[in-house]
């Protein structure tokens, strides 16, 4: 952690999160034309958005700055890993972390660390099957295609929406504010896989409007107070390795847990690495 970073990341101990987020979230469904248009050819010129592999290539056609951002992508233009039993990129973006949960710890950055537990809503049968088992942390830039897709095939057993702070989630604030992951409001899916339990956390951030699952639509906002969860054992879904699970409303973060002896990351799927959806990042143990 720097100088730089910490005084980068201060300021936002006493930012009303929320209430930003609900300002940019008006700002972002605003249809005024002029005003939309501005903002994404700003995001367009700045973070070097590929608009050649988008559904939809003109700006005058998106409704709003979050039609844009949450955009489709031309058939093809993320092709799914054909192996056998390999785990596909649930997103665009880069790794901020890929490794093990060592007895209940899961890695953030250098000296700071969090529980699975607290990740997970503060329920230790919740995350006992996670235990010992692997994780990885993918970070969705501005830039990114914000839809998320699943990296196997699963049956969805519960959803879990978890309140909390809304940090930003950039590289600054990952080394600066301990156990961010575990304090920003998030939504978690637990789904039953070939590779037994697997749980995917959609980590909210400073300015994401909101978070939303294909089967519920928008999970948040509301703002909340405690732990919401569903269940769905007896009205189960299933979805296929590579079909749309959910996105971001802005951008953030998203982690992927999978229980002890199940999985095995790819050896180039480290920290740094650019990630595209749909590409092979680890293997499903026999």
């Amino acid at each position: 952690m720097t100088i730089k970073e910490t005084l980068t990341t201060l300021p936002q101990y006493i930012l009303p999160h929320h209430a930003l987020s609900r300002m940019m979230s008006r700002l972002t469904h605003c249809e005024n034309k002029a005003w939309k248009n501005l903002m994404i050819k700003q995001i367009i010129k700045h973070y070097g958005v590929n608009m050649d592999e988008a559904l939809i290539e003109d700006i005058d056609a998106f409704k709003s700055f979050n039609h844009f951002f949450t955009r489709e992508l031309k058939p093809g233009a993320r092709p799914l890993t054909q192996d056998i039993g390999a785990i596909a990129c649930p997103a665009d973006g880069q790794v901020s972390q890929a490794g093990a949960i060592v007895s209940g710890r899961i890695f953030q950055a250098k000296g700071k660390e969090f529980t699975a537990t607290e990740l997970l809503g503060g329920d230790s049968a919740r995350a006992e099957p996670f235990n010992n088992g692997h994780f990885t942390t993918i970070y969705l830039s501005p830039k990114d295609y914000h839809r998320l897709h699943m990296p196997l095939a699963g049956t969805l057993r519960e959803m879990v929406h978890i309140p909390g702070r809304l940090f930003s989630v950039n590289t600054a604030t990952t080394n600066s504010v301990p156990g961010l992951f575990a304090r920003n409001e998030r939504v978690v899916a637990i789904f039953d896989t070939e590779a037994g339990p697997m749980a995917l956390i959609l980590v909210g951030a400073i300015f994401v409007s909101s978070i939303e699952t294909v089967w519920h639509g928008v999970v948040s906002p509301p703002t909340i107070e405690s732990v919401r969860s569903w269940q769905y054992q007896d009205n189960p879904l299933q979805l296929a390795k590579g079909e749309e699970m959910g996105r971001f409303n802005m951008g953030s973060t998203i982690i992927v847990l999978f229980g002890e002896n199940q999985i095995a990351w790819n050896e180039d799927f480290t920290s740094g690495q650019t990630v595209k959806l749909g590409q092979a990042i680890g293997q499903v143990k026999s």
